[in-house]
């Protein structure tokens, strides 16, 4: 595929990133693949995680920080009676019980205690930063801080599977949940309210701004796409993953307009918007000219961000 026609490539490519790759290789891998250099992903998966990884090719790359912002589902699996300074199994252990005596009934009832709004305080292996350093740097130099909580949602828990009378019990479950949420620190929250150690022993993440697994590519599978001139048929338009976001047509002139970035009336729209916040404004046939904020009045509508259509 020539250089021009890579510079067209624009939308949203679901890769499933193998374990042992960083999201950032996953990204730089791409780059190389596509041969595009404008491409960002919709939120980091440790490299021990496997999973959906949504990557914005192009202009897509424009509303990263929206499909950020989307619920993620994730599978885990939770191992009772051990504790490590990492909060999953790379870590030094810190601390070993026997939590045999675990029933199923209750196990199931603490985990699904947590859905809804809750605290969590992230761990010390995460990328959140104190006094401008990044979290897991300063556990790699044996130093410990005091982390804030920070309210984060669980939207849904199902139990898949839960295993007991053995020293060590494992609790494997689904879990969508908000941006922000630790998965390892959900799972040492479950055992301190059943009064034992907990890690995380396993974690995918099987959905990612509305992307399922079946919907992703291996690297090995993007290779072959490009071999065959056919990776547009793998991208997803990033309009269309904001589903959530409510959609509005405008007419002309007024679309020429909102392209060139400026305020419009919302009598101009169809349906007129009956609500403030963002909006998704297309043209009358079908073009998405991005996303627009409705002002409290309900009158105007202004840029958040502008999708120009592609230049010929």
């Amino acid at each position: 595929m020539s250089k021009g026609t890579n510079h067209s490539l624009e939308g949203v490519l679901a890769v499933w990133k193998p374990a042992g790759w960083t999201s950032h290789d996953v990204v730089a891998k791409t780059r190389g693949i596509v041969g595009v250099r404008r491409i960002g992903h919709t939120g980091t998966l440790d490299p021990a995680v496997t999973g959906v990884l949504p990557l914005c090719i192009g202009r897509a790359t424009r509303f990263v920080e929206y499909l950020q912002e989307l619920p993620k589902t994730y599978e885990a699996t939770l191992r009772f009676g051990l504790a490590t300074d990492t909060e999953d199994l790379s870590g030094e252990v810190i601390e070993e019980q026997d939590a045999s005596s675990l029933s199923s009934e209750a196990i199931i009832d603490a985990a699904q205690s947590f859905i809804g709004e809750i605290d969590q305080v992230p761990p010390m292996v995460s990328a959140v930063k104190v006094n401008g350093k990044r979290l897991y740097e300063l556990a790699r130099q044996g130093v410990t801080v005091e982390r804030q909580a920070r309210t984060v949602h669980i939207y849904d828990l199902k139990i898949i599977k839960v295993l007991t009378d053995i020293a060590q019990p494992e609790l494997t479950f689904s879990v969508t949940c908000s941006k922000g949420t630790y998965i390892r620190t959900l799972c040492v929250d479950i055992g301190r309210k059943l009064g034992v150690p907990a890690v995380m022993a396993k974690l995918v993440r099987s959905e990612s701004a509305g992307i399922r697994e079946e919907q992703c590519v291996t690297l090995e599978q993007l290779r072959e796409l490009m071999e065959r001139n056919a990776i547009a048929e793998k991208l997803l338009p990033a309009d269309e993953l904001l589903s959530n976001v409510p959609r509005t047509t405008i007419e002309q002139p007024e679309a020429t307009y909102a392209l060139q970035g400026k305020a419009v009336a919302t009598t101009r729209l169809l349906p007129v918007p009956n609500r403030s916040g963002m909006w998704r404004v297309y043209r009358s046939d079908g073009l998405f000219i991005g996303l627009y904020d409705v002002d409290e009045s309900l009158e105007m509508i202004r840029p958040l961000k502008v999708f120009h259509p592609q230049e010929d």
